[in-house]
Formats: C-alpha cells, structure tokens, sequence
C-alpha cells in the first residue's frame, strides 16, 4: 500500500519510515488544539467545526490513527496540494491540526521538542458556524457529513430550560388545589361556622337516649338549629353542664348560637313532650285535699303530646280522643300483655288501662295522635312491670300476674310504704276466709276522689268497685303501682291480721286479728287526731 503522496517506503497506517512521532500524553495537547474547544482551518469540513478531543490511548501509533480518523479523503488531499512537498502522511495528519506553520517554524518546533521546551499554545480560531448543537440546543439533521456522522451520537435531549415552565404551572396548579382544600374543609375546622343571636322560630328535636356531644350537633344541624358541630361541641365545652343534656324531646329556635343552643338544652322549660307518672295516680283526674285537683294519667298524656306552630296555635290529643282511643282500640294492639287481656277485656272500657301505666317517665314526640301516644306508653310500662319479676313471682304463689297487680294498687292506696306488706297480707286473708275487703279507697275510685274516709251513702252506692258491698277484688288496679307495692304484693309480710286502721300521724297502721282489738285502735287513731 502507498502512502497519502504515493512514496513506497510509508506503512499501511500512514507512518513514514525514518520520522519520529511525538507520543501525546494526557496533559499534552496536539499542536493547534485546545482542549474541549473548536478549532478553525483545514479540520473543518462542510462549515461544522471540529472539537479536539486530547485523549491518551497510550502509544503514538494509536494517536495517528485517530488523528488521521478525523479528515476525510478529499480534505486529506486538499491539504496535502497546500503543504510542503516533502511533508509525510504523519505531518500532514498532524498539519490538519496547525498547518499554517511554514518550514522554518516546524524546525523549530523540533527542536525546540528535541530540546524538552514546550509548545507555544496557538490562539483559537474563531467558530466559522453556530456549534450549538454540539452542545444540544438543537440535534443534528439527518444526513450530514460524513465526519459528523463519524463523531459519536449521544441520547437526544431536550434542553432543561423547556421544561421549566411546565414545571411552575404543575406548581401553581398544586399550590391553588391546597388553597381551596384549606378553604373548604380546614377552615371550617379551625374556624366554625356559628349564628349570632336568639334565632328565631319554632323547631322540636329530639335527642335520643346514649347520643353524644357530636351526635347531637350533628342533629341540630340537620334541623337549622345551629351553624355547625364543631361549635356546638366546642360550646357544650366551654359550659360546666355541657354534658348533662338529657336524651327527650327540646323547644328550639332555628339559627341560635350554638351556645344559647346549649344553654336551652340544659333549661327544663325547653323540654316538651316528657310525660312523668307517679305512683298512687289514677287515669282520672282526682279530687285532692281542699279543692285541689291532681291531674291524671290521661291528662298527663294529652299534655306531653302539645305542639305549638310558628304562628303560636297549640295541638293536642285530648283527654276525650285519648279515652276513645282506649275504649275502640283492641287492647292487645295498644300492647297489653297476654297475662292481663282478659281482665283488661272484662273491665269498663274507659277504665280497662288503669295500673298498666307503670311509674316512669315516658317521652312522647310532641303532635302525636291519641292512639299511638297510648300504645307507647303501655309499651313503656309492660317492661318496668315485668322487670320485678311480676309474672313469675306471682304464678310461683299460685295467684294471676293481673290479681297481684291490683292487690298491689290497693296497698299502694291503703298504706304507706312501712306498711305494703302488711296491708297486702290483709288482704289475701279476707280473700282466703273469704270476707270483704271494706277499703274506702276503692269506694272513692269511681268517684275520683283520694280522700280515706267516705260517708254511709257512698259506702251505699252499689258499683263494680264497691268492696263494701262487693266480695273479692275489684275489676282493675285504682292506680299506678311503685315497684314496692308490687314487690309487697308478690311477697307480702307474713301474718293472721285481717283488720288495719291508720292510727299515728305518719300514715302508720295499726294492724289487729280480732275486731275488738281493731276498735281499739280506732279510738286511739281517733285520740292521736289522726281522722
């Protein structure tokens, strides 16, 4: 093979034989190179700049191969008509690089090489074309020269700065979402919503038994009462008695502050709907000491199912729908118990419920129509009766559950509590012998009165209820019936009295066997002013 000039005597790879090579190290650039920049003259090709690239492969022959890598053939030969005529396939590989040298220059260089002087850096050439996509602004077009194809290619890349943009709007978008979620959700939290003011209005709410704090916030929002939870949780905990709302039935305003929401929860005058029944009172209204009247069970009723409307007119059941109520409706379907439908059944229809209204409070939602107002409080009561043990206790003494439940009406009439069990042995005596029981109590229960004594023409008056006149039990309990007179009833004090009179001023009884001894406790009732 001959060299670039066509001498004889140069290698395959383009090295004359006779000339010494200089070995490039890595600190060592080849002449007319800097490093990393790009260098003008003959190394160029098609206007694109060539970029020296000093890397150390270690031996000199590896330097000229890729020294001479770089030029294509027709610049190899351009060069080659501009040299010297003597110069090598070495010089002029090198010459691609700093050929604008002349003769006497590259002499001295040699020796000034031989002499361990070093090169004189040359000045840069100025860039004959924009190398900016050298440095990525733009790749390469497809289809260049052949040195540019020859130069590695790396992965194409977008420059970083066409991402920044794109990148602050993702970031405004983040930041505007997190600024309406703090609006609407986190500042309701740190900041609630609550009216100002009294609130105006009628609304009945209803709390229910076990709820808490936030439960009944969370009602009394749903009814307008106030702005939000939070603020009435965080009322109810700035007031003392905050937590000691009672479950029932409320008289509210619409859009109150949350705490005047608070303060009318805690006020028994906001209260409606709540129906109390106390022991010893009949479903009639009675007649008490003087010209006072004790309200009934039935009037209870009718005053616990009242509403009123905004516009200040009251709704009621009455006493007279109530009574209707009873006396048309089955009893079973107002929730009589099985152990006291044929005694609820024989007896006088507007007394048929008498007794099976248990003590206790009951409440009842305000507008409530007659019949479901007493379908629910009968089956309120059925439970507190049979909770001591009514059924079981008195089937065990061989007496009807509904027998038991008026003899202890009649104790809970008769005595006080120190005496229930004495009064109720009294009576299952004069059952056993049998005598009549003689109670003024049951004498004045149709006629509502609860005074204990009565005259000889009430004692007179024939009636289902007249024991005077009457063997056994009357037909109903005369009354609601405590927990102690029922208790008394199924396990009565044991004894042979069959006569008692209320001789001290307590209401204590003295109790006798025989009738002279119980005329001798009438007379000392009468010495003690007892009647």
């Amino acid at each position: 093979m001959t060299g670039r000039h066509g001498r004889p005597d140069a290698p395959e790879n383009g090295t004359p034989s006779g000339r010494r090579i200089v070995k490039m190290s890595a600190t060592t650039q080849r002449p007319g190179v800097r490093a990393g920049r790009p260098v003008a003259g003959r190394g160029q090709t098609s206007g694109r700049p060539v970029v020296a690239r000093p890397v150390d492969h270690g031996d000199a022959e590896t330097e000229r191969h890729y020294a001479s890598a770089w030029l294509r053939p027709e610049q190899i030969a351009r060069d080659a008509a501009d040299a010297d005529a003597e110069t090598d396939v070495a010089g002029t590989a090198f010459g691609a690089y700093g050929s604008d040298r002349g003769p006497d220059r590259r002499d001295q260089d040699r020796r000034d090489q031989d002499r361990g002087d070093p090169e004189p850096e040359p000045e840069p050439a100025e860039p004959e074309a924009d190398p900016g996509w050298l440095l990525g602004d733009e790749p390469p077009a497809p289809g260049g020269d052949a040195l540019t194809e020859a130069l590695p290619q790396g992965r194409e890349e977008r420059p970083r700065r066409r991402l920044l943009w794109p990148g602050i709007a993702v970031l405004l978008v983040v930041v505007l979402a997190g600024g309406v979620f703090f609006a609407r959700d986190l500042l309701p939290i740190v900041f609630p919503p609550d009216y100002d003011g009294p609130g105006t209005g009628r609304v009945v709410v209803e709390v229910s038994g076990g709820s808490s704090t936030r439960e009944i916030g969370e009602q009394l929002v749903a009814e307008d009462v106030v702005a939000s939870a939070r603020s009435f949780g965080d009322a109810a905990e700035d007031n003392p008695n905050g937590r000691g709302i009672q479950p029932g039935f409320y008289e509210l305003r619409r859009q109150m502050s949350s705490a005047g929401a608070v303060e009318a929860l805690l006020d028994p005058a906001t209260r409606v709907g709540r129906l109390e029944i106390r022991s010893g009172v009949q479903l009639d209204d009675t007649v008490g000491a003087g010209d006072s009247t004790v309200p009934g069970v039935l009037s209870l009723i009718s005053r616990a199912t009242c509403t009123v409307d905004d516009a200040g007119a009251e709704r009621c059941a009455s006493v007279a729908d109530l009574r209707a109520a009873m006396a048309d409706t089955d009893p079973a379907e107002l929730g009589v118990p099985s152990w006291a439908l044929d005694g609820v059944r024989r007896a006088e229809p507007a007394r048929r419920l008498e007794g099976l209204l248990a003590p206790g409070t009951v409440d009842l939602a305000p507008g409530i129509g007659a019949r479901e107002a007493l379908e629910q409080v009968v089956r309120a009561s059925v439970p507190r009766l049979e909770a001591t043990g009514l059924v079981q206790e008195a089937e065990a003494r061989g007496v009807p559950p509904y027998d038991a439940l008026i003899v202890a009406s009649l104790a809970e009439r008769e005595g006080v509590a120190a005496d229930f069990g004495k009064v109720a042995q009294v009576i299952y005596n004069r059952l056993a012998v049998p005598m009549r029981l003689q109670f003024d109590s049951t004498v004045n229960y149709p006629l509502d009165r609860q005074t204990l004594l009565t005259s000889p023409f009430d004692r007179a008056r024939p009636g289902p209820y007249n024991t005077y006149l009457n063997l056994g039990l009357t037909p109903t309990p005369i009354g609601a019936v405590s927990p102690e007179a029922l208790a008394a009833a199924l396990e009565p004090t044991p004894g042979p009295w069959v006569y008692f009179v209320k001789c001290q001023t307590d209401g204590i009884s003295c109790f006798a066997v025989a009738p002279e001894e119980h005329d001798a406790n009438r007379r000392l009732a009468q010495e003690r002013g007892v009647y």
